[in-house]
């Protein structure tokens, strides 16, 4: 979502917005983005000098459906918007046990994880995953008893999930995942492929080119590089595919042949890699490092 768990700080952006004008009934809380993981944003609200006695809202888009809305937030939740109310007990993500209630005193403060809200309790609303590598915004408001609006928008904070960690993914995922690429070109031998020539590349059936099911693991290795896994496993078997390919253009791209006899070695050794066999272990399956900021769970799922 892992060896040192590179933990990627969110950037905040405060943004002035147009917002409709809802009664007053409690101050409106102050938002801020905190840690990311691949699938989930932490979020800090904290309460106005009235608190939030009914708990809170927080609305999220991400970028492009943000900016297609001209950077306003809709009256209501519509297509596109995240929305969950914050009227309970967590249980979950309790940081240690630091937060035991979303219904805020005056002042108070209260960090959720947005994404992580499957099997939170005292939350209704999106409990979907945020996606990967993807930026997002957010704002809260109070809500009143009958869990209607009772403060203006906060302001905009943003925040970006992440995508680059020590950890592999495999080259399914990558064949899958062209929008989270970490570069816009791959080097195959001597030559260099696009990012659309890579993925033109992964549909290619081996059909017994030893060439082809060597660059499909190669590609993904590379890829898995740039994305902050650690290539120590694999830097000698890549160089020695490298080597081995030299100026043939692989298919279908190019007609470049090898016999798999000639690839079969590196190919698997590059398959470990990139299946976590491997390395620093695969994306899906690293154990959970802890955290010393109040115990703080898995960040990356």
């Amino acid at each position: 979502m892992l060896k040192g768990y590179r933990v990627f700080f969110a950037a905040l952006l405060a943004v002035a917005i147009a917002v409709p004008a809802f009664a007053a009934d409690v101050d409106t809380p102050a938002i801020g983005v905190g840690v990311a993981g691949h699938a989930k944003q932490t979020i800090t609200i904290t309460a106005g000098p009235t608190g939030l006695p009914n708990g809170f809202a927080i609305w999220w888009m991400d970028q492009s459906t943000f900016m297609a809305n001209g950077g306003t937030w809709p009256s209501d939740p519509t297509s596109g918007v995240g929305a969950a109310d914050f009227t309970g007990q967590p249980t979950l993500n309790t940081f240690g046990g630091q937060f035991t209630t979303f219904k805020l005193a005056p002042n108070q403060s209260v960090v959720v994880e947005i994404g992580d809200l499957l099997q939170e309790t005292g939350v209704t609303g999106t409990t979907d995953e945020l996606q990967y590598g993807q930026s997002y915004y957010f704002t809260g408001f109070g809500l009143d008893e009958n869990g209607n609006a009772a403060s203006e928008f906060s302001v905009t904070v943003s925040g970006n999930t992440t995508s680059s960690v020590n950890c592999t993914y495999t080259l399914g995922y990558w064949k899958n995942h062209e929008d989270l690429w970490p570069s816009a070109s791959v080097t195959l031998g001597t030559v260099v492929y696009s990012a659309a020539q890579a993925d033109l590349i992964f549909d290619e059936s081996v059909a017994g080119n030893g060439l082809i099911s060597l660059a499909h693991q190669l590609i993904a290795a590379k890829l898995n590089i740039a994305n902050g896994a650690d290539p120590t496993a694999a830097s000698a078997a890549i160089a020695a595919a490298d080597a081995l390919i030299g100026g043939l253009v692989v298919p279908p791209i190019g007609a470049g042949y090898l016999a798999p006899a000639t690839t079969s070695a590196l190919t698997q050794t590059l398959d470990d890699f990139n299946n976590g066999v491997t390395g620093p272990g695969h994306c899906g399956s690293v154990p959970v490092e802890s955290k010393t900021w109040g115990g703080i769970k898995a960040l990356y799922r």
